[in-house]
């Protein structure tokens, strides 16, 4: 099977990293009466930002495209919101909770970029 168009974005990559490095610790670190509330909520947020760069990328317009990178954007933001959450909650310690951090930043940094190339396909006039 030929890889698909995301496969090789960073955006994708590190925020596919993300997710599974979340995922691991919700379920290695969280007690498990929150596993369900927070937990859960912590994880689909992370699963949202890979899931909207795909989904995004598979639209044919510009428009379209933006509005799920920019949703991938606020779920990215969701997550660290629940991060530093679990941090104060005692889940996470501070190393784990800085590692994380670190890929939140990565994956940020990643998506940024991939948003201002396809804004910038929008400016272009040959599109």
């Amino acid at each position: 099977m030929e890889r698909l168009r995301h496969h090789n974005l960073a955006a994708w990559k590190y925020s596919d990293e993300f997710f599974f490095e979340v995922h691991r610790l919700v379920v290695e670190r969280f007690p498990r009466s929150d596993r369900y509330e927070l937990g859960s909520q912590l994880r689909r947020a992370a699963l949202s930002v890979p899931a909207n760069i795909v989904e995004g990328l598979a639209r044919r317009t510009v428009a379209e495209q933006s509005q799920f990178l920019r949703t991938a954007w606020s779920s990215l933001l969701e997550a660290d919101y629940y991060l530093s959450i679990a941090l104060r909650l005692g889940y996470l310690d501070e190393a784990e909770h800085r590692a994380a951090d670190q890929m939140t930043r990565r994956a940020a940094a990643a998506l940024a970029g991939l948003m201002k190339s396809v804004r910038n396909q929008q400016a272009s006039p040959s599109r």
